[in-house]
């Protein structure tokens, strides 16, 4: 259950910290075999370990859903479910939209015009993980953003797509939607097979075993950044000791390696949201969160507000709420993946419908990157013209840094320009 812990045992921390560390490390050995096998073997090692993982045969199902199962998966979805696609759907993509670099133009000295083009990737792999639960909010958060930057073909793979999956992924318009998960499912995309296209980038979260594939590959195709078992550090000093457990448990449920951790300099809060997290796990019977919690889940206590808000800034996390009167600590806030102000921003909100992307760095990546967005499907190109008059204005710090470089040829090649014309 959730342990409370003083900000100042050290062991105890460290324990959080390094733990994520410590998954992906191990994690790295098998994805390692499974990705230079899929590359040496191509279909016939996806095969294998389609059968060994996920118990189908794709000789005999294809790599590939078809368009009738499709068409049945409608009959198998909840009602007014493509009704919330599509609500969803309008929010994210009004979001991707926001987030598109655009392109623009400019003039450094006169005679040097700068610009910059924005043209999108050509072929996109989506994942979706499989699992326990159906995840077609991640269809959405990972497809939409493409579509918006342009992106020619978007695919999507699930091991064993759900139904949820395949409606989703079918209201959005894609085409192709692939039976392949794991890390296997990420090797194939980044080296192409007979059955499988390569990718120019591979996106979306997974277990242990996708986050380090996607390492592995990340110099041969693009990735978004390791988004692997879900993460959440809630701070503050006061809120209903329930919603915070909920939001606890909530994130707790998706996997054993989640990590859910409250930090706050109150006691009192500390011990309440405790206990209602133990009545929760109680009355909802949710052996994966109880696990999770017990392994991962943590009250620390701090001495104040501002410790609580560096030490959630070490932990980097995938999701970060400041709770309260924390929100007037936002400027604080240095790594988070996303970021929830107030009681009512729950982090659920977040992963279906509010707009922002669900699909969020985690191991700490937050250090370095924000969530998806529309930005990561294009490439931004620039462009320059130099005329004579820009050439000369330059001349001088281009030779000189050419012949301080050692690099002769190049101030040569400013040179004979300029002097062939002064001749």
């Amino acid at each position: 259950m959730l342990e409370i812990i003083r900000s100042t045992d050290r062991k105890a921390l460290d324990r959080l910290l390094e733990a994520r560390a410590a998954r992906l490390g191990e994690a790295l050995v098998v994805a390692r075999r499974i990705v230079d096998d899929v590359r040496r073997e191509g279909d016939g090692a996806l095969c294998r370990y389609a059968r060994k993982f996920d118990r189908l045969d794709l000789r005999e199902s294809g790599f590939t859903v078809s368009g009738r199962e499709i068409a049945a998966a409608y009959g198998q979805v909840p009602r007014g479910f493509v009704a919330a696609v599509e609500l969803a759907a309008r929010n994210i993509r009004a979001v991707a939209r926001r987030q598109l670099p655009r392109p623009w133009r400019g003039q450094t000295l006169e005679g040097v015009e700068v610009a910059a083009v924005v043209r999108p990737l050509e072929r996109v792999a989506c994942y979706v993980p499989g699992g326990r639960f159906p995840l077609p909010s991640t269809v959405l958060m990972s497809v939409i953003p493409a579509q918006v930057a342009g992106v020619s073909e978007v695919i999507v793979t699930s091991p064993r797509p759900a139904a949820a999956v395949l409606v989703a992924a079918d209201v959005l318009g894609v085409r192709k939607i692939f039976r392949l998960g794991g890390a296997q499912a990420i090797a194939a995309f980044a080296y192409g097979t007979e059955s499988v296209p390569r990718a120019d980038k591979i996106v979306g979260p997974g277990n242990r075993y996708v986050a380090a594939a996607k390492q592995l590959v990340a110099g041969e195709c693009g990735i978004d950044f390791l988004a692997g078992p879900t993460e959440l550090v809630m701070v503050g000093e006061e809120g209903e000791p329930r919603w915070i457990a909920a939001d606890l448990v909530a994130q707790a449920e998706h996997d054993a390696d989640a990590l859910a951790i409250l930090i706050t300099p109150s006691l009192g809060l500390a011990r309440q949201v405790r206990s209602a997290a133990a009545a929760l796990l109680e009355r909802l019977a949710l052996p994966v969160a109880r696990e999770s919690l017990s392994r991962q889940g943590a009250v620390i206590l701090t001495r104040d507000l501002a410790a609580a808000v560096e030490l959630a800034n070490r932990f980097a996390p995938e999701h970060l709420t400041l709770l309260g009167g924390a929100r007037r600590m936002l400027g604080r806030v240095r790594a988070a993946g996303s970021i929830f102000l107030g009681d009512y921003s729950a982090v659920a909100a977040g992963d279906y419908a509010s707009g922002p992307n669900h699909i969020l760095p985690t191991a700490g990546a937050a250090r370095l990157h924000g969530g998806l967005s529309a930005a990561d499907f294009v490439k931004s190109i620039s462009v320059q013209r130099v005329t004579r008059r820009g050439l000369k204005r330059l001349r001088r710090a281009i030779v000189t840094l050419a012949r301080a470089e050692g690099l002769r040829a190049h101030a040569h090649s400013i040179e004979i320009r300029l002097s062939s014309e002064e001749g």
